[in-house]
């Protein structure tokens, strides 16, 4: 029987990759969070003063058997731009970098093959710039930020921002949605 792993990923405001991940089949738990910076237990404004090295990050807990995470790599390649340096969108600083932060070995070579491979195929115009390291100084997010757009569907950055994001996913990955 395969373990539960845990993968955590920064692909700009943790809205939208919690948003997406939320729904993606064997993904069993996303908790967004702070990592790979110098403070311990920041807070949302102090990772918004940019001033923490703190990257904006989910926390995916899931099922090897149900989903690789060469497939888990695959979506969040296609819901955030990996060429982008320390912006998403309208979301600039480092808190909002293009992140990949392991808890194995193994997940370190898998990473390193996926990379290896998207920038072979020139799947990018531009180059990766995806940082990636071992997951350091993890700190969960304030509570209000879990679930954020599954509780705030009509707020204005769900709707104009994080919705289009999930409507993407939805269709480009439809065999990989949650039923």
């Amino acid at each position: 029987m395969n373990e539960m792993q845990t993968i955590t990923l920064g692909g700009g405001c943790f809205w939208c990759t919690e948003a997406v991940y939320v729904k993606v089949r064997g993904i069993t738990d996303v908790e967004s969070g702070y990592s790979n910076g110098q403070s311990a237990q920041p807070s949302y404004e102090a990772v918004c003063t940019g001033r923490t090295g703190c990257n904006e990050v989910v926390k995916l807990t899931y099922d090897p058997a149900e989903i690789s995470l060469s497939e888990i790599l695959e979506i969040f390649f296609v819901i955030h731009d990996p060429t982008s340096l320390n912006r998403q969108g309208n979301d600039a600083g480092t808190q909002y970098r293009s992140g990949i932060y392991y808890s194995t070995d193994l997940q370190k070579q898998q990473i390193d093959a996926f990379l290896h491979i998207a920038s072979q195929d020139h799947t990018f115009e531009k180059s990766i710039v995806t940082e990636v390291f071992p997951l350091a100084d993890y700190w969960p997010a304030e509570e209000y930020h879990q679930d954020y757009f599954e509780n705030n569907p009509s707020q204005g950055y769900c709707a104009f921002v994080v919705g289009p994001k999930v409507e993407k996913f939805r269709k480009t990955f439809a065999s990989r949605v949650k039923a």
